[in-house]
């Protein structure tokens, strides 16, 4: 059955049985546990005017968790961030898939009937010793949870969409000439020369309070906003149910004491938990604390100071955060940057006289001709460096430029640009690149259309029931 459905993986019936069969290895139950039970019936979200309902998104869902490994279903059960983009992929998939069908209809396509019966009859899985059996289809829909017609339904709606985005699968013909173009601007070489002025190479003397005064309030050092937070950890695996019910219950008795006006600490003790105070840090220098993850992180600078969370769920057991200080983010005093601002002034003082120096010699190249510098032949990969070779090709052929560096200024000159030799395989491999580049470019501008086509609306209602925490 396994090789079979290998062989077949590109088959519309195929896809189907494969998200079916993997689909009856995991319960109803275990999506609706990780994310929390929803009513059906309501529409979540209209895709071109056809409503898509919680109970489709939950099947969808827990189809697309029935392909993960545990490892990826715990992370999306801990992971609140994991958990969301999870959440706004299965609903785009969904989207995409209803648009297409409705692009389907209103191409007027049909899936017949017989044709649907034909598939699954000639499906080695519902045939036993080479003929279609009831018993063996019956088996797999029970596993499944899938009654007959809505089988038939989703395989109709599969070879639908096939039928529409089946176009786009045909190779896209690159015109010779443009395969051409793109080989000899890619593998041609240009020969330069080039002078370098680094700013190392001038000198300048000690500035006064004055000058560094005058560098500060045009170059000012920003302090960035930074907070200190405390935070309570009921620790344990909430993977494990007896585990995580015994923990809950202990985070709700440290969330009624902290309600009822107990500190962080207090309440810490009083359920011989953890408690962490954290001293003020910015944003971009998180402290070294597995806590603080990503999520924790950026629900930490949305925060008001003095406030504190609701119970977090997290990998490493149920936390409550506080907001103990806020720090704005401000100018900071002069006297403090003093010692620091001596090595930025003294390079900005360099930059000016290199770039003064480098002007020098671009003019003398423009009257005369002449650069005394580096001759080189350069491809658009190596030869001199990134900013040079850039540049060398940006520019036309006999130009003469300064190209900035971040230590140095290059007075460059593109004397002549020569035409890459044949390669057979070079150019297979670049034709194949361009016939990729544009089908996709092809399906990107379909999808496009399609998503101006049949916009879709998200009922923010059903929405938040289903998501919000």
């Amino acid at each position: 059955m396994l090789e079979y459905l290998r062989n077949a993986a590109e088959k519309p019936v195929a896809k189907i049985l494969i998200g079916i069969l993997a689909f009856s290895f995991v319960g109803w139950g275990v999506a609706e546990w990780i994310f929390s039970n929803t009513s059906g019936g309501n529409t979540l979200m209209t895709v071109g005017g056809t409503e898509i309902s919680a109970q489709q998104f939950n099947a969808e869902k827990s189809r697309a968790l029935a392909e993960l490994s545990r490892d990826e279903q715990r992370n999306i059960y801990t992971d609140e961030a994991a958990q969301n983009k999870f959440n706004q992929d299965v609903m785009a998939t969904i989207a995409t898939q209803q648009m297409v069908e409705n692009r389907a209809h209103d191409l007027g396509f049909v899936v017949s009937d017989h044709r649907i019966a034909q598939e699954i009859r000639e499906f080695p899985e519902f045939q036993i010793n080479g003929e279609f059996s009831t018993l063996a289809f019956d088996t797999v829909l029970s596993r499944s949870g899938y009654s007959e017609a809505d089988f038939a339904n989703i395989l109709r709606n599969q070879v639908l969409r096939s039928m529409v985005l089946g176009s786009m699968s045909i190779p896209v013909k690159v015109p010779e000439f443009a395969v051409s173009a793109a080989y000899n601007a890619r593998y041609a070489e240009r020969d330069i020369k080039y002078a370098t002025v680094k700013y190392s190479d001038f000198k300048v003397s000690a500035p006064t309070d004055e000058q560094l005064q005058a560098f500060y309030a045009q170059n000012p050092k920003i302090v960035p906003e930074t907070r200190g937070v405390s935070y309570i950890l009921i620790a344990g695996d909430l993977s494990k149910p007896d585990i995580y019910d015994a923990k809950y219950e202990t985070a709700l008795k440290v969330e009624d004491d902290i309600i009822a006006g107990d500190t962080m600490a207090d309440a810490a003790k009083k359920h011989d938990v953890k408690y962490v105070s954290i001293k003020p840090f910015d944003i971009a220098n998180r402290p070294v604390d597995k806590i603080i993850s990503d999520t924790i992180l950026t629900k930490i600078f949305e925060m008001d100071e003095g406030a504190e969370s609701e119970m977090i769920e997290t990998k490493d057991g149920f936390v409550f955060i506080r907001i103990d200080k806020i720090i704005p983010s401000h100018a900071a005093e002069f006297d403090n940057v003093k010692k620091s601002l001596v090595a930025d002034w003294t390079r900005a003082e360099q930059k000016k006289q290199a770039y003064v120096r480098a002007n020098e010699i671009l003019v003398d190249l423009n009257k005369n001709g002449t650069i005394n510098g580096k001759s080189t032949t350069v491809s658009r990969a190596s030869g001199a460096p990134a900013t040079v070779l850039s540049a060398a090709f940006h520019n036309p052929v006999g130009e003469n430029t300064i190209v900035p560096d971040t230590d140095a200024f290059y007075v460059l000159h593109i004397a002549k640009e020569t035409a890459p030799k044949a390669d057979q395989k070079k150019m297979g491999n670049l034709r194949k690149e361009l016939e990729s580049s544009s089908a996709q470019g092809i399906m990107d501008d379909y999808n496009s259309f399609l998503n101006r086509e049949y916009p879709t609306e998200i009922n923010e209602k059903v929405f938040n029931r289903l998501f919000a925490k």
